[in-house]
Order: structure tokens, then sequence, then C-alpha cells
């Protein structure tokens, strides 16, 4: 009786960071410069938060460059409709309708290549995985922080960022066979600085909990690129060119052992 050999299934998990999570750009272009775009070592894409964005985008067939030159355009005015709203400061319709031309309408059977994302159900604190559905509001939901984007409901469920429990998406990737995973931690912008008010405190102690967060999910991948962005928050959408940058000295830093490890698979 012969061993039983699991058939190989290698999974990019893009991870969310906001502005920060842009790095996915750059690391998807020196993956298409390695590999080619129609020659890409992945069977499947999984992402959360912005890298759903980023990975929905690519698997509709857009080439790395395209999804940059979109990324450049990226800023707070584009993406903010403030209001007073159940679930948040921001109403999310201007977030919708830049998902909506970013992957041109398409659906999760229009998808080139395999794809899934996750979110989080804010009132049971469920995380959830989807590889169908409507998939601009799924990932509005993913890209949603609760308390500053309004939550998406679907289907009667209240749904918010995938990053609150996968900030890096290797669980999910995990839950969909992969034998072999390839993570991008774009990390959070934890600071070295005097706290001078509540706000400030607020914020770095998120920053904190989500490091610690990100290497305990990054650790679970085989290969995990981890770009340096020192000093740039996920509110930094006007050093994008630096972030993207950073994302491919990251990618191209890790090939040679990626690699190695795609030949032994």
């Amino acid at each position: 009786m012969g061993w039983f050999k699991k058939k190989k299934k290698v999974i990019l998990a893009l991870g969310g960071g906001s502005a920060r999570g842009l790095a996915n750009v750059g690391v998807l272009k020196v993956f298409e410069r390695h590999f080619g775009r129609d020659k890409m070592p992945f069977d499947m894409i999984v992402g959360s938060s912005i890298g759903s964005l980023i990975g929905a985008a690519y698997c509709t067939g857009m080439p790395a460059e395209e999804l940059e030159r979109r990324a450049m355009g990226f800023n707070w005015p584009s993406m903010v409709d403030l209001g007073f709203y159940p679930t948040g400061l921001i109403k999310g319709d201007k977030l919708e309708k830049i998902i909506s031309e970013m992957i041109d309408g398409s659906t999760f059977d229009d998808l080139k290549t395999p794809f899934a994302l996750t979110t989080t159900n804010v009132e049971t604190g469920e995380e959830l995985m989807h590889t169908s559905g409507d998939l601009i509001k799924l990932i509005r939901a993913s890209c949603s922080w609760p308390g500053i984007f309004t939550a998406v409901d679907i289907n009667g469920q209240m749904l918010t960022d995938g990053g609150v429990r996968n900030s890096i998406p290797t669980k999910a990737a995990e839950e969909l066979d992969a034998t072999f995973i390839v993570a991008v931690n774009p990390g959070f912008a934890v600071k070295n600085q005097k706290i001078k008010n509540v706000l400030q405190a607020l914020v770095q102690s998120i920053q904190i909990m989500g490091e610690e967060l990100n290497m305990y999910q990054a650790s679970v991948a085989d290969i995990a690129i981890k770009p340096e962005l020192k000093d740039i928050d996920q509110f930094d959408f006007d050093k994008v060119s630096i972030i993207i940058k950073q994302g491919e000295i990251a990618a191209e830093e890790s090939m040679p052992e990626l690699k190695k490890s795609l030949k032994r698979i």
C-alpha cells in the first residue's frame, strides 16, 4: 500500500494595514518580475482588509504595474464620507465606489485566480472566510475598521474589517487546505515616542497589540515577507510610492528562499 501524498496547494496571504498594506502591491510586482503574470506560483490568494482589495483586483487579471498606478491615486479625501452613523464615523459609500472601480464590478466567478477574503462579525466576534457572495460588499466590509467605517450588513450579519481577527490571513489559508503559505506582513506602526495624551496612548496600545497578533499569524507561514515600514502609519497614503518600494525590497530579499522552497514541494 503506497503512501498518500497531499496535492500541492500554494496560497499567498495578503495582510492588512490600510496604507501600510499597499506594500502588497510591491510584493506582487516582484513576483511578476520573477515568474511572469501568467505563471505565478500561487494556486490561490486570500486577503484581509486592504489585502482583500489588492488581492481581488489582482485576481481579475490586472497587472501589478496597473495596480500600482491605481494605488498611487489612493487618498483619504477620496475615501471619506464623514457623518455620525450607528457603527462608524465614515459611511463607506466612497470606499465602495473605489472598490467597484478597482475590480471593475467583478464577482467571485469572474476572477481568473481563486480568491478568498476574511471579515469579522462585530456583533458576535466570529471570524468569517468568504469564497462566494457579493464581492464588492464583502471587500468593503473587510476594509472597514469598526468604529471608523460603518459595519456592512450582509444577510443579517454586521461585518467589519477582516483584520480584527485575521490581520494576516494565514489561518484562512490553512482552512483552505494550503500545503505551502507565503504571507505578506505589512506590520503595525509601533513608535518609540513620548505619550502626551490619551489618544496617543490608545493608538499606541492598538499598534502594540496588532503587532503581536501579526507576529503570531506570520509565524504560521512557510515564508513571511515583512517590508521595512518604520515611521509609516496606516494613514500615510501620501507615502504610497515608498510603501510599495519597501514591499519590492522585502520580496526581492525573500526570492532566493522562495524559489528554493517551491522546487522542493
